[in-house]
């Protein structure tokens, strides 16, 4: 007991000389507030603009969400680090870092998984698409993803809150990894990786390989249109979803694959840092500029909610952009002139 209750963990985060720690600082900072503020004008966008009330983007609404969560449970702490030194995090702050890490991953892998659904049924069988991917499927899905991961995260959380730590309390990362926790600990942590080992193909696996088969599909839908416009189209369509997928599966498979050693921590919280920080930066990024549907309901934003003289000034500062200073002036002396 008294191992379990003695103060706190210390994260040793990333390795830098102290010339590198405010650049490190200042590019944590960049991609906090890109993916929270880029999240953010998503989901505005999705509630506001009748255009987007559809299932895609109801799914990234939930996706923009759970990313806004998970920025904010990890980057504030390793800002904090880096600028001013302390490393010590308390054991409910730990323990709730955990609950988060495992609860954001789940919904991710979940909604990406339902969206990769999504595309299929809209490419592949596109006369039946209304009727499959109705609101009640799509709130019925989103459900199913929080009632299934709340309780498990919970799980963890509870055995972990169990645990002592005799050994060490010091984890060479940048947040509260359940793995690190279980190989610092001086319990037996025998059932929690056999847990761990249960759930992963139902919780990581499965709906990886759902979206593996069903972009199989699509692919193939795709190549047997006849047109190329057509074909230009279909991908487009799903060309967004698929590259937020490769980002993060990617990263994610990175970590589980490579051998673990001394020499490859440092690697590891680089990969953890892309998924957890780098991934929710992208997201909005990715569905906004590659998205017509999304310019076109800013646009509609803009001109409902923003108030006519300021739309005026947007409009009238983008047009002088394409004139050059030299024109500018002589215009404004002409136009003194005259008035004089």
């Amino acid at each position: 007991m008294n191992c379990t209750t003695q103060k706190d963990f210390h994260l040793l985060a990333f390795s830098c000389s102290e010339e590198d720690l405010p650049f490190l600082f200042m590019g944590l900072l960049m991609i906090y507030l890109t993916a929270v503020l880029g999240n953010m004008m998503i989901i505005v966008l999705v509630c506001l603009v009748s255009q987007l009330h559809t299932p895609m983007y109801f799914f990234l609404c939930n996706l923009a969400f759970q990313d806004i969560i998970s920025v904010s449970a990890f980057l504030p702490k390793l800002m904090v680090i880096t600028i001013t030194g302390d490393t010590s995090i308390s054991f409910p702050r730990c323990i709730t870092q955990v609950f988060l890490f495992t609860f954001c991953m789940g919904i991710d892998i979940f909604l990406l998984a339902a969206m990769a659904y999504d595309r299929y049924v809209a490419i592949c069988i596109p006369l039946r698409y209304y009727l499959i991917m109705n609101p009640r499927v799509c709130v019925l899905l989103v459900t199913m993803a929080w009632i299934l991961f709340i309780p498990n995260s919970m799980c963890f959380s509870l055995l972990l809150s169990g645990l002592s730590f005799c050994k060490s309390r010091e984890m060479n990362h940048f947040f509260c990894d359940l793995k690190m926790l279980l190989e610092i600990s001086s319990s037996d942590t025998s059932h929690i990786k056999q847990l761990m080992s249960a759930e992963i193909p139902f919780t990581g696996i499965l709906p990886f390989v759902l979206i593996l088969t069903s972009y199989v599909y699509v692919i193939t839908s795709i190549i047997k249109l006849r047109t190329s416009a057509a074909r230009f189209k279909a991908f487009s369509s799903c060309s967004s979803h698929l590259t937020v997928v490769l980002l993060l599966c990617g990263t994610c498979i990175g970590i589980y694959i490579k051998p673990h050693s001394e020499n490859s921590q440092e690697e590891e919280k680089f990969l953890s840092l892309l998924y957890i920080g780098v991934v929710p930066m992208l997201n909005p990024l990715v569905y906004s500029l590659r998205n017509r549907q999304v310019w076109s309901a800013a646009k509609v934003l803009l001109t409902k909610y923003v108030p006519g003289t300021l739309y005026s000034l947007i409009q009238s500062v983008k047009f002088t952009k394409e004139r050059t200073g030299e024109n500018l002036l002589k215009e404004y002396w002409y136009n003194t002139a005259y008035s004089t």
